[in-house]
């Protein structure tokens, strides 16, 4: 019997939903709650989406505000030193400053 996967789903959205979410809470038009939110309603949409067009099996675990490569050294604690100690989590805001090469 064939099983259908993919490796992954596109975590913008369709209309560019998490771009467009990014660019204001970086503008300080919503908060991290708000972000937060915004984030949790694309994944399940694109999880009921990919449910509802026959898969077997959909994945979980890729999703990224910003980078996966990011997010798995900041998961490992490969966190340059102006960022704060490696031993400790970092914050959203702190995330972004890497992500975009700003300074602590």
């Amino acid at each position: 019997m064939i099983k259908i996967h993919n490796l992954g789903f596109p975590r913008l959205g369709e209309h560019r939903e998490l771009k467009f979410a990014l660019e204001r809470y970086w503008r300080g038009e919503i908060d991290q709650d708000e972000l937060h939110v915004i984030a949790v309603e694309l994944r399940q949409r694109h999880w009921q989406l990919q449910a509802s067009s026959g898969l077997d099996f959909i994945p979980v675990g890729d999703f990224s505000y910003y980078d996966h490569v990011l997010d798995t050294s900041v998961m490992l604690g490969v966190i340059p030193e102006r960022f704060g100690e490696s031993t400790q989590a970092i914050d959203l805001d702190t995330y972004f400053r890497m992500a975009r090469g700003q300074g602590s």
